[in-house]
């Protein structure tokens, strides 16, 4: 288990997807999640077969967040550009954060 951070402030546990298997799951199959899911090596995701709306953030080789979003249940989120590194989170996790674009994230564990 790591924590995932901005600024020094710790925002949540997370939990890297090290592997393809683990990438390509995610979070489905989940009915909610407290924590941010932390996908290296990929730059789009999908909700299919998802059964909850979940927060996105695109991020870059440094973490630094590029774009956010949020994704109900069937769809498909594209790539972004520069995107090297995919943060999830239940729906609503970055408004209580604080999480915007431009913010700089850490992991740490």
């Amino acid at each position: 288990m790591s924590w995932l951070l901005c600024d020094g402030n710790v925002l949540a546990a997370a939990e890297v997807a090290d592997g393809l298997g683990a990438r390509t799951k995610g979070l489905l199959g989940r009915t909610g999640y407290a924590g941010a899911m932390v996908l290296p090596h990929t730059r789009s995701v999908h909700t299919v077969g998802m059964r909850f709306t979940i927060d996105v953030a695109f991020c870059d080789r440094d973490l630094v967040v590029l774009d956010v979003t949020r994704v109900p249940p069937f769809r498909l989120a594209l790539p972004r550009r520069h995107t090297r590194t995919v943060v999830e989170a239940q729906s609503g996790a970055f408004e209580r954060w604080g999480l915007t674009v431009g913010d700089r994230l850490e992991l740490r564990g």
